[in-house]
């Protein structure tokens, strides 16, 4: 079978063909400090919830996501009260 002429070949893009640098492409543009990248977004938080893989009933998972959002902290709460501890003081934003 023949080999197509054009396969692994790329054309040539002119560099002064880039597109202009606006306030947008800097405002979104990675900052650091020295060799530091500086994190946008939000802060770490002191203590991060895990991450994990829970098995539970089809009825008390409908009973929660039927609530709207915020299931998952509420099922949170909820696993707090019954295993009796504190509320956990909510981070202002």
């Amino acid at each position: 079978m023949p080999r197509k002429r054009n396969v692994g070949k790329k054309s040539w893009v002119d560099p002064d063909d880039a597109p202009e640098l606006t306030e947008d492409f800097f405002r979104s543009a990675d900052l650091y400090e020295g060799e530091r990248l500086i994190r946008r977004g939000r802060p770490r938080l002191a203590k991060p919830k895990a991450a994990m893989s829970l098995r539970l009933d089809a009825d008390v998972l409908s009973h929660f996501r039927k609530t709207g959002a915020g299931w998952q902290s509420r099922i949170n709460a909820a696993l707090r009260k019954a295993a009796k501890l504190p509320k956990e003081k909510r981070r202002k934003a």
